[in-house]
């Protein structure tokens, strides 16, 4: 995720070698600060690493929660459904149905 980012490896960091000249800095300091540098790269390293399988498991709870969801929501509409064809509203459409198919076919207008 983040390594397209990121251009120094700690081993790119550990085998850095540096010209020196009459003036130029002294190994040591620049070793040690080196080393440093390395040890923040293998902790970052570590935490990307971590919060990556954190994202990638909370994705998969997150899939998983919005099945269950829509299951249950889909269950919940069936029982609403159930629940209102059993109301006074819809048998009253139910006999005017009835009603308009009895004229059609036995021939009796109105």
């Amino acid at each position: 995720m983040y390594s397209e980012k990121v251009t120094l490896t700690k081993e790119d960091i550990l085998n850095k070698d540096f010209k020196v000249d009459a003036r130029g800095y002294r190994p040591q300091e620049v070793d040690d600060f080196l080393d440093t540098i390395i040890d923040d790269y293998t902790a970052y390293t570590t935490i990307i690493r971590r919060q990556e399988n954190e994202i990638r498991a909370l994705t998969e709870d997150n899939i998983k929660l919005k099945q269950e969801y829509h299951k249950l929501r889909s269950r919940l509409e069936a029982a609403e459904d159930a629940s209102s064809n059993s109301s006074p509203v819809n048998n009253v459409d139910l006999l005017r149905r009835i009603s308009q198919l009895e004229k059609i076919v036995f021939g009796k207008n109105e």
